[in-house]
């Protein structure tokens, strides 16, 4: 359930800064650190995945989300303190947390979403589970997530090292190292340590940090690429817990995912605005075949094969519901081989609920993905405009949002015309 109180709670993650007690070079923002953390975690337990190893994406998107939540309450405390108290105090600690999730009671009104998190924050989601085989995957999941963690803050660390004296970073720098060595047994850390083909997609990747959006016009909190398509894949999946809809795993990881990865292009050909993408009645089909070509220039080949097919098919029809239907490749003369191919094909809402909500169909809710791209620039612009920070640009782009929503009346289910009017 998507309310005004918990977007923005959420949207706080923009105003966090990082590391500020030290010399930056830009601007290191929670939502960003939190967005690529989890960009890592996709590569890491990809490569798991491809060792025959499991991993729980439902328990490691779920963790991410509750981990953002917990950083904003507690984002004055700094993380060595934190782990401090987490080692010295523990039973400190235990209460430190039951605040955190007090300070949500009335902000995640879905009581099954709070619940979780609650037992997230108490370990219970771990704890309670009583098959062996379950519990040690959601573990190992847990460590692709926390290794993701550590070398999202070592990437941060080795970018603002080279504008501070050394005397500064010496300690920090052995502190990363040592939290980072009990997980190098994970092929995908190996490789993104030792610099090889994930560490030059994750540099790709990492360009979307220092691209603005809204570049035209002066605005408070500045949002980055990467942080708002972060913030875009929180919101799919809360969009997607909409009553009396049970969406497969597969579907639930798609949306997140595609959400997460929904302006991976931009990393090769920077931010297009909209109304210049819409120019003339050609030029928007034109900009998504030049995106396209040059994704597969450029981007294609530093993927890695096992999951290259997969992050194209997040970023190719991105804002279309869509699935993908295995088509037998047929001989010359006609004759079925036991190879496939794959078709994407766009469906509506109500076909992907009652003929394909199955794992087999890869099905994507794209139309969340754009209703949670527009909630983000919607709120992006009111924000600004809030804080007494307002331009032409951010007042236009406000309205004409809610303006469509309050025509289109239902997409994928949810009506926001309502959501829309408590910004008034």
């Amino acid at each position: 359930m998507l309310t005004k109180k918990l977007v923005l709670k959420l949207f706080e993650a923009f105003s966090i800064e990082r590391w500020n007690d030290f010399i930056r070079p830009f601007e290191m923002i929670e939502m960003d650190k939190s967005a690529e953390k989890m960009v890592l975690a996709y590569i890491i337990g990809k490569f798991e995945e491809n060792q025959g190893n499991i991993i729980n994406w439902d328990w490691m998107i779920y963790a991410s989300f509750f981990d953002l939540l917990k950083k904003i309450a507690l984002c004055d405390i700094k993380s060595p303190v934190q782990r401090m108290i987490k080692t010295e105090y523990p039973e400190e600690y235990k209460k430190l947390n039951e605040w955190v999730v007090a300070q949500y009671k009335d902000v995640i009104e879905d009581a099954e979403l709070y619940q979780m998190f609650c037992d997230y924050m108490t370990g219970k989601d771990i704890e309670d589970v009583k098959n062996p085989e379950e519990k040690a995957i959601i573990k190992r999941t847990q460590r692709v997530l926390r290794a993701a963690h550590k070398f999202s803050a070592m990437r941060e660390f080795q970018m603002l090292q080279v504008v501070n004296e050394p005397y500064r970073t010496k300690d920090i720098e052995k502190q990363l190292n040592k939290d980072i060595e009990s997980f190098l047994d994970l092929r995908g850390l190996q490789l993104l340590i030792t610099k090889q083909r994930p560490y030059e997609f994750l540099l790709m990747v990492e360009q979307l940090r220092f691209q603005t959006r809204w570049n035209q016009t002066p605005r408070v909190p500045k949002t980055s690429v990467l942080g708002h398509s972060y913030f875009v894949a929180i919101l799919t999946l809360i969009l997607g817990r909409q009553p009396n809809l049970e969406m497969c795993p597969n579907r639930r990881y798609n949306n997140f995912f595609s959400g997460l990865f929904h302006d991976l292009p931009e990393a090769v050909t920077r931010d297009i605005l909209s109304p210049v993408k819409q120019a003339t009645d050609e030029l928007p089909s034109i900009v998504k075949s030049i995106e396209d070509e040059i994704v597969r220039k450029e981007l294609l080949p530093l993927m890695e094969d096992f999951y290259q097919d997969e992050l194209m098919y997040f970023t190719s029809d991105e804002f279309e519901n869509r699935i993908i239907i295995p088509q037998p490749e047929t001989t010359e003369n006609n004759s079925k081989t036991s190879k496939y191919t794959y078709t994407l094909e766009r469906v509506s809402f109500e076909d992907l609920n009652q003929k394909f909500n199955e794992d087999k169909y890869c099905p994507v809710d794209g139309k969340l993905v754009r209703l949670a791209d527009h909630i983000s620039a919607f709120v992006e612009a009111d924000s600004s405009i809030k804080f007494g920070i307002t331009s032409t640009h951010l007042q236009q782009g406000r309205d004409n949002i809610k303006r469509s929503y309050e025509k289109k009346g239902s997409v994928n289910g949810i009506n926001l015309s309502e959501f829309f009017a408590l910004f008034n």
